[in-house]
């Protein structure tokens, strides 16, 4: 059932949010893609409800905050708040409900006809009936905690995401109800003994033993409900001296946020949905009543069996000879810029640049920004490695980066006690740039190296995420890299760069400008094409400019992974702009901002997408890719496949729906296996023989 669009003829510009569903709508249908291997398919499945519970916790509670709160103010599509909420409701039911029957007609067929058996407790042997219950009684009932919600004089505390058993009793007095909390959600798979790949849940066998945490009620019924709650608390104290205290608050809050959806079985009688909705105060339009299987995150535990056949085949990314060690990249560094792929090129590649840090005596310094790192980070060892070595090192860390601020604290923290020069940057602005800059001492005085990439430096998300990295020594784009520093970690307002690109300072200016010259090169008579590839075009400043270099007769590729704002095909407006978004294996996550420039082409990567937030509220960065062999690479062996592709495309049409890119099995072509094969390292790095 495709996502229902807002129809209308004047709209210059679709709804974010509606927009968003439609991507995590493109999500669930890898889950249902029979090409993708079984157990790449519960990923995806996975991957969705994540998904959809992070916009319910941020987006939809905001919304609900602005309604709330009397605002009238209409989205740039001309929808309030309150008319959001309305297209919300009526477009994320559907979704889940699709979710849910994907998992009980297609899946879990699939699975017991692969050997993983997910069994049902009915369908247990007395013996395994038994032994589940000794395991029940001896490592199960110990971490349960049986409560009474109502009626109750205090209502206990339900936490944000967790999957729960309400338990109806009847007495005397009337009618209780119950609540058990079910443990470790993340590990809700029990192995039956004796068998190689069948399982049952935890909360079944919960369920069946749930007389023992309530001894001598009567039970008359045990209903499963999920409950999520709204995570976007937002940082209000401005003031850096406090900012750590504050990040810390925060995240204590955000587990008290107030409940913004609840989900249900339809067998849950009404009388106690009632009860729930009053506890957690929502009205109807808040409760998902989907028929199945609650909670979709252990499906990651089912998707780590040892089963390579129902899995993509492993891939080894492209670790090129000279790039294999600090010393040999820096070397090559200072011949010429590098440009790297990941996950097609190997991220060890990054890590070779920052070991350099502690493992080259001529290396002196290093600067760092860090975004989102990981609960490991070899990365991190790096830097304390190199302050160990007594070098200066500077980092900034962003405390706000969302669900990641805990993670980010412990980093910051260590490397504070290992005498890191560690800032923060702006209370008010996010830093998202990605940037490593290594200071070295050299026979002609001291060079700088410089790392700018799209993604974060993370070497697990490496190896999921598409993202570029550049390595260069040009002064200008170093030194440009320097100012940049300073101004994020000391008092300096410079805003004049040589090169990059940086909000908030003259990113905006300079896409809008590069723009303009494509559509004066277009009213010339030349030809004027433009090529994106980004997570989200949002912005309707940008938008504009775009449809004016269409009506300029500006050839426009947009590759938008996720959230698209603009209205191609329109006549008259937006009829040479193309849009495209491509799901695959791989998270596109990749920023190239490309303009043909007549016959001398220009591009730029870096950390930004085309959102308000990017380019108002964040520190971003784009740089130049000056190499022309690596801005043919990006057109021929980056855009080309990406354009071409046939697998796991989908074009946006007119009126906001998205169609599969379809083609003949003679005619298959997969973007994402096409760069496994050929990453764009190896065009520059051979292979030695």
């Amino acid at each position: 059932m495709p996502i229902r669009s807002i129809p209308t003829e004047t709209v210059r510009y679709f709804n974010r949010e509606v927009s968003w569903l439609q991507f995590n709508q493109r999500v669930l249908s890898e889950a249902e893609n029979l090409t993708n291997p079984l157990l790449e398919r519960l990923k995806f499945l996975a991957i969705f409800e994540s998904n959809l519970d992070e916009f319910y916790m941020v987006r939809v509670s905001g919304l609900i905050e602005q309604y709330e709160g009397g605002v009238t103010e209409k989205s740039p599509d001309g929808l309030t708040p309150g008319e959001q909420l309305i297209a919300i409701a009526g477009d994320a039911f559907p979704l889940r409900e699709r979710a849910g029957a994907i998992w009980r007609d297609e899946l879990l067929p699939a699975l017991a006809e692969a050997g993983v058996v997910l069994r049902d407790y009915s369908q247990l042997t007395a013996d395994q009936v038994a032994e589940l219950q000794e395991l029940f009684r001896r490592e199960i009932m110990p971490i349960c905690t049986p409560l009474i919600l109502h009626p109750a004089p205090s209502v206990p505390f339900i936490s944000n995401r967790s999957l729960n058993l309400a338990i109806e009793i009847e007495d005397e007095g009337g009618t209780q109800l119950g609540r058990v909390k079910i443990p470790l959600p993340d590990n809700r798979l029990i192995k039956l003994k004796g068998k190689k790949s069948e399982f049952v849940l935890v909360d079944d066998v919960i369920k069946a033993n749930i007389a023992e945490l309530y001894p001598g009620a009567n039970i008359v019924g045990v209903h499963p409900f999920r409950v999520l709650r709204d995570a976007d608390i937002e940082i209000r104290e401005l003031e850096a001296a406090d900012l750590v205290t504050t990040i810390e608050k925060t995240i204590s809050m955000r587990r008290f946020g107030d409940p913004v959806l609840l989900e249900i079985n339809p067998e849950m009688p009404l009388p106690v949905r009632k009860v729930l909705m009053h506890l957690l105060i929502l009205e109807d339009d808040d409760v998902f009543v989907v028929n199945g299987l609650l909670g979709f995150s252990f499906l990651w535990e089912l998707a780590g069996l040892s089963k390579p056949d129902l899995k993509f085949p492993t891939h080894l990314p492209y670790q090129a000879e000279p790039l294999s060690n600090g010393s040999s990249l820096l070397e090559n560094v200072a011949k010429g810029d590098i440009l790297v792929h990941h996950p097609f090129d190997s991220f060890g590649t990054m890590q070779n640049f920052a070991d350099a840090a502690s493992t080259d005596p001529s290396v002196i310094g290093i600067k760092m920004t860090l975004y989102r790192v990981g609960s490991e980070s070899p990365i991190v060892e790096t830097l304390l490695d190199a302050a160990g070595e007594q070098k200066q090192v500077a980092v900034l860390v962003e405390l706000k980066a969302r669900f990641d601020e805990s993670n980010n604290l412990v980093w910051a923290r260590a490397l504070e006690r290992a005498g890191v020069h560690v800032s923060y940057g702006f209370a008010e602005l996010k830093t998202h740039c990605k940037l490593c800059l290594l200071v070295r001492r050299e026979s002609a005085g001291v060079k700088l190296y410089a790392h700018i990439g799209t993604g974060n430096y993370n070497p697990s998300t490496a190896r999921l995420y598409t993202d570029l990295g550049l390595f260069t020594c040009d002064p200008e784009i170093t030194q440009d890299i320097v100012l940049l520093f300073n101004y994020l970690t000391g008092y300096s307002k410079n805003v004049e760069y040589k090169k990059l690109l940086v909000a908030p300072q003259n990113l905006r200016e300079g896409i809008l400008d590069r723009i303009g010259s494509e559509i004066a090169l277009a009213k010339s008579g030349r030809k004027g094409h433009i090529i994106f590839k980004l997570n989200s075009l949002v912005d309707p400043e940008v938008i504009d400019e775009l449809y004016e270099a269409s009506q300029a007769g500006v050839k426009v590729d947009l590759l938008v992974r996720g959230i698209c704002c603009l209205r191609p095909g329109v006549e008259g407006l937006s009829e040479n702009i193309q849009v495209r978004s491509l799901v695959g294996r791989f998270l596109e996550h990749t920023r190239i901002y490309y303009f043909a420039n007549g016959d001398d082409p220009i591009a730029y990567i870096g950390s930004a997408d085309l959102m308000r937030r990017n380019l108002d509220r964040r520190v971003e960065t784009l740089v130049p890719v000056q190499n022309p062999e690596h801005l043919r690479l990006i057109r021929d062996e980056i855009f080309e496949p990406y354009l071409r592709d046939n697998t796991n495309s989908w074009q946006l049409q007119t009126d906001g729906s998205y169609e599969r890119v379809v083609a003949g099995p003679s005619e298959k072509f997969s973007a994402q296996d096409y760069l496994i094969q050929h990453p764009i390292s190896r065009f520059a790095f051979p292979k030695q023989s």
